[in-house]
């Protein structure tokens, strides 16, 4: 269910331009020098190639998704913590992990148990908050349910986009409304309490009237997290062929209008807009995520997926039969590298932190005076503890204020 318009790392990669993944995978000398507390999982594997997504994805291939599992393990293993090794001074000891795609849930039932037994042998898991699994409605089982809870899942997030039947059928998604309030019901009976529901606006065809009972169907559910974003026409989709055929266009005020409805339902419903595309109860905000939006190290793990360390970035090759081949062999998956500056650090610190609720620190807009003057007499900023950040006005232009500010 990886697309764009799926909550976690859409806004990382907005801010960096390490193409093509939504998290990032890497080798192991450089998380033995720092302490790496994210973990990202790349499963790419999907019944049903979705005609808007542009992350890495296949089609799901049963006769490799078994060597899959066990090469995710193996690329593990040079990382893994002292609970194996023996070393003490391993720094690979996660507060977060999270598995995403692709469908992770698209796993059969003996496949997502090896990994998830495979974690918890080759990491030290007693720092873990948060572990989050991606899962799309058609994939969602009562046993399957049992089994995250068992190795200890705590959030799932799932990709259900829109209570429209006609709706869903145009994004390609494999499910059914019924199908996606019963994969949240077994969820619940499953005993989870932290779950976030994946939501589209901006679609062709789409109208206010439908938007607004797709938030209020899924506000009646109660999840803890809501994710709301717009449709991008990114290239390598059907669907931006479709927009450059002149058969979808993009309507920029009819995609403001849908962002502040959004605001104003889920904020009266008691829901805090963290981030820009977040909603959260109280105390539910995504902890792997914000570590993103917060600049902190994270290591991904699978094809295509990219690490940051320090001042290093490094991707994995976008192919996972070649990723299975070379973990398996016990050779690199990385395919290409990154030194970061300082000044590539703080872009990229300036355009996720306007995004939050916190904001930017006024330190890291020193040398844009003028601009920050403007946008808060424009009514765009406000400055509050040192930070600048965004009005409700300026989070309907959050796009344009950070190519203004970068």
């Amino acid at each position: 269910m990886s697309n764009r318009a799926n909550h976690n790392s859409g806004a990382v990669e907005a801010a960096v331009s390490a193409a093509g993944s939504r998290a990032y995978a890497g080798d192991a000398p450089a998380t033995t020098r720092r302490h790496v507390r994210h973990i990202y999982v790349h499963i790419p594997f999907c019944a049903r190639i979705c005609p808007y997504c542009a992350f890495y994805k296949d089609l799901l291939d049963r006769s490799q998704t078994s060597r899959f599992c066990e090469a995710i393990l193996r690329e593990l293993e040079p990382h893994e913590s002292h609970r194996r090794t023996g070393d003490r001074r391993s720094l690979l000891r996660p507060s977060t992990i999270y598995f995403g795609g692709g469908t992770p849930t698209a796993l059969n039932i003996a496949q997502l148990e090896l990994l998830l037994r495979g974690f918890h042998e080759r990491l030290e898991l007693s720092q873990l908050v948060e572990w989050t699994i991606e899962a799309n409605p058609g994939s969602v089982s009562v046993r399957k349910a049992a089994l995250l809870k068992k190795f200890g899942v705590n959030r799932i997030s799932l990709g259900v986009q829109s209570w429209d039947d006609e709706l869903l059928k145009l994004l390609g998604r494999e499910h059914n409304p019924p199908q996606a309030e019963e994969s949240f019901r077994i969820l619940r009976d499953a005993g989870f309490t932290n779950v976030n529901v994946d939501l589209m606006f901006g679609l062709p065809g789409q109208t206010i009237d439908q938007w607004r009972a797709t938030l209020e169907k899924t506000i009646a559910l109660q999840p803890q997290h809501i994710s709301t974003y717009c449709l991008t026409y990114e290239e390598d989709t059907e669907f931006f062929l479709r927009h450059a055929r002149g058969e979808f266009r993009q309507d920029a005020d009819m995609d403001a209008e849908f962002f502040e409805i959004t605001m104003a339902i889920l904020e009266n419903a008691g829901y805090e807009h963290y981030e820009i595309s977040n909603y959260a109860r109280p105390s539910f905000e995504s902890v792997h995520n914000r570590a993103y939006w917060l600049g902190k190290d994270y290591l991904g793990i699978g094809p295509s997926a990219v690490s940051t360390i320090g001042m290093q970035r490094w991707q994995n090759v976008c192919d996972y039969r070649v990723y299975i081949d070379r973990a398996l062999a016990g050779q690199s998956p990385r395919e290409s590298s990154e030194n970061l500056t300082d000044q590539i650090k703080r872009t990229e610190r300036i355009a996720l932190s306007l995004r939050t609720r916190e904001g930017v620190s006024a330190g890291d807009l020193k040398d844009f005076g003028t601009e920050t003057d403007e946008l808060v007499a424009l009514g765009l900023l406000r400055q509050s503890k040192g930070n600048f950040i965004l009005t409700p006005k300026g989070k309907a232009l959050t796009d344009s204020i950070t190519e203004v500010l970068l």
